[in-house]
């Protein structure tokens, strides 16, 4: 058990919890859903759900197919013990999110799965966390003790998702929960009017992971090994909104930088796949990414400014700083407010200057103190502050319950 940070009551840490999540599926690249779980798993005993569908597959999809199959093995292998007190477990679920007698009959199979695991698990009194906004249709038929909603995305603004079923389910849920915590701020302020105990949970960084990139003797990836120039590098997942005409707009004007991808496809990529300089290389694990840093000149966060994004507070950001790359990005308003240690371009021409500044600017030393900035930027901060809301509204509740208990009945009046 690690000591508490400074300033931190040990009574404001959790300890000795139980907690049930709806989340993503735990093997996709980690984001804030996985930093945070494996963080409270050391303290805490976590069973985590993986996706229960956000969408209707297309069954003549064969991405969605293998998703299925996959699934199924898994729910029969049961639940996977995968770090400290933390536990994987595959729902088989009906995979349609809105349909009503779909999720009927799955609050029956999820409650029966959830208690035997509970019980197998000693989890008797819960906390229900909810990371997706459909766990709503779940939430008090578990008999949790506390429900918590952790917003990273406006939800309903992503191009494969049922939006206005989104908005109500969110909706719904906020209503419910005993705590939000959002990872942006305008997050916060779009999510506050439906729960008035909506709080800012920025994301933070496994700075040591990271910054392992500034260590003179460690070998850069081997796919970078070969290329001659500035690399314009990028990690994360790659979907609509990434700006590819952007990418691809970088590659034509400066044909002497490497701009490589790193990450799974799932948008159309063909305006950027005939460029030489261009390189797709396809998803890498979390343990090599610093390997990549390494050998980057700059790193991009080049995504497309609307809607969506407006609300996205990118955890690459705080990985490249805390391996000492200087950051180039489109204008995320969340990345504006982290100006002072990167880059935030307009419009193309723009990107492609401050790209050329940041080159031309780096150092050893720039780079140590990048990463040093970052360091109290890491989880262990950010959980710290998410643990001492949570347990205040646990006592508060706790307190309120009790009080409403030890409230005589009234004497009952008669004619």
């Amino acid at each position: 058990m690690n000591d508490p940070l400074p300033g931190t009551s040990p009574h404001a840490r959790m300890a000795g919890e139980n907690i049930v999540c709806f989340a993503k599926d735990w093997t996709e690249d980690p984001t804030s859903n996985n930093h945070v779980m494996r963080m409270l798993a050391r303290r805490n005993r976590v069973l985590w759900l993986n996706s229960i569908s956000m969408r209707a597959p297309a069954l003549g999809n064969r991405g969605d197919l293998g998703k299925i199959r996959r699934k199924i093995a898994q729910y029969a292998g049961g639940p996977k013990r995968v770090k400290d007190d933390l536990h994987v477990f595959t729902p088989l679920v009906l995979p349609f999110p809105h349909n009503r007698m779909a999720i009927a009959a799955n609050r029956r199979i999820l409650k029966a799965d959830i208690n035997r695991h509970r019980r197998r698990f000693d989890m008797e009194d819960f906390q229900l966390w909810a990371f997706l906004p459909n766990s709503v249709e779940y939430f008090g038929m578990l008999g949790e003790q506390l429900r918590v909603y952790y917003c990273t995305d406006e939800f309903s603004q992503f191009s494969y998702m049922d939006g206005k079923a989104m908005v109500e389910k969110e909706r719904r849920l906020m209503e419910q929960a005993d705590i939000v915590f959002t990872t942006s701020r305008s997050l916060l302020e779009a999510k506050r009017p439906f729960n008035r105990e909506t709080h800012l949970a920025s994301h933070g960084v496994d700075h040591a992971h990271f910054a392992t990139a500034l260590e003179g003797d460690a070998p850069v990836a081997p796919d970078l090994a070969g290329l001659r120039g500035p690399i314009i590098g990028f990690f994360g997942f790659i979907h609509d909104w990434i700006d590819i005409d952007l990418v691809a707009h970088v590659a034509r004007r400066r044909p002497d930088w490497n701009i490589v991808m790193i990450g799974r496809v799932e948008t159309d990529i063909a305006r950027a796949t005939g460029l030489p300089n261009v390189h797709w290389i396809g998803r890498r694990t979390y343990e090599s990414l610093p390997a990549y840093c390494r050998g980057f000149s700059v790193g991009i966060i080049p995504f497309r400014i609307n809607e969506l994004t407006r609300h996205v507070n990118p955890i690459k950001l705080r990985e490249y700083l805390s391996a000492g790359l200087p950051v180039v990005s489109t204008a995320l308003p969340e990345v504006e407010l982290c100006g002072d240690w990167c880059s935030v371009a307009h419009d193309p021409e723009e990107f492609i200057a401050l790209c050329e500044q940041a080159i031309l600017a780096d150092s050893p030393e720039a780079r140590r103190a990048r990463s040093a900035a970052m360091q109290d930027e890491d989880w262990e901060h950010q959980i710290a502050r998410i643990e001492a809301n949570v347990m205040r509204v646990k006592r508060a509740r706790h307190a309120t319950t009790h009080e409403a208990a030890a409230v005589p009945a009234p004497e009952p009046t008669h004619p």
